[in-house]
């Protein structure tokens, strides 16, 4: 049963973890998968909290006000003494598969519980997590006490060597409801239990593994899929000239929360994801501003090639 049976419309999300500066050859931009779908989220119109840290220093300050300027809260971002602003140096020599140097510990590897926190979370109509955020033991301790007040729990999936462990993982893919990750991610999952990784298998078998709601596979130019409601859904890509991949994953599963949330068919939600995933691509940096009007636009072109 989709959630959008209990509250059909304007449903509040909290994201919490990571945010951080990624340091491109052109220069630093904001970015952090929770983060990137905060952003998107409250571009598509919903309601978002989002929870993180900072350093108190000039590039926490600069990130705070970026968050601002982008219309969301900062109530919820924490600020630390010892430790600095997360930085990532970001290598797009390949625009189409960027990688990353994380630098740690930074101060997200140290978000602390607060009744504030614990109440935007538990008041939350889904709550959306990474495996980043919780490579180290001080955040991913608040990240498991948080999963235990949750309503609907997000997986992204989001494993960046050497910052993941297959111990945590595994147990956030058995506190989550839905869960998204690439194809790359996929099979590395199947391969620890020696299963079939092929995507139609794979996928009903995460599901009944996990006591999963929903599972969603990205496959970067060649779409995504989806499975849920025992139904197995195909999207496929959208051609575009890509400008660089940062931050298109991100707006991709705001995308899908947006219309699975507000009541939209897992086909429809799973579309207009991809979609927005390639408006994304299509322009720099991981949060261009867009509405929904600009991913419709791109989908009837699409359709009238």
């Amino acid at each position: 049963m989709s959630p959008n049976t209990q509250k059909p419309s304007f449903p509040t999300i909290a994201c919490f973890g990571e945010i951080l500066w990624d340091v491109l050859p052109t220069g630093k931009q904001p970015g952090g998968a929770p983060f990137n779908v905060a952003v998107h989220l409250h571009q598509l119109g919903l309601p978002v909290r989002f929870i993180s840290r900072v350093g108190e220093d000039e590039l926490g300050t600069e990130l705070v006000g970026f968050v601002t300027s982008k219309g969301v809260a900062t109530d919820l971002i924490q600020h630390d003494q010892a430790h600095r602003t997360g930085v990532v140096n970001a290598n797009v020599d390949d625009a189409s598969e960027v990688t990353y140097d994380i630098v740690q510990p930074m101060a997200w590897d140290y978000i602390e519980p607060s009744a504030a926190v614990e109440a935007a979370v538990a008041t939350a109509d889904a709550f959306v997590f990474g495996s980043l955020g919780a490579r180290q033991a001080g955040t991913r301790e608040t990240l498991y006490r948080l999963l235990e007040c949750a309503k609907l729990k997000v997986f992204d999936v989001n494993m960046r060597p050497p910052h993941y462990t297959r111990t945590v993982v595994e147990h956030l893919l058995g506190q989550a409801d839905m869960v998204k990750m690439n194809h790359h991610e996929l099979a590395e999952i199947m391969g620890w239990f020696g299963a079939d990784a092929e995507l139609a298998a794979a996928m009903p078998w995460l599901v009944q593994r996990f006591g999963l709601q929903a599972v969603c596979v990205t496959c970067g130019a060649d779409g995504a899929l989806l499975w849920m409601d025992n139904q197995l859904c195909r999207a496929p890509g959208i051609a575009v000239h890509v400008q660089d991949t940062i931050g298109s994953g991100d707006s991709f599963l705001a995308a899908l929360l947006k219309d699975w949330l507000t009541g939209r068919p897992p086909q429809e939600a799973l579309n207009f994801a991809c979609a927005t995933g390639a408006l994304v691509a299509a322009r720099q940096g991981a949060t261009p501003t867009f509405v929904e009007a600009d991913v419709r636009a791109l989908m009837q072109a699409a359709e009238g090639r």
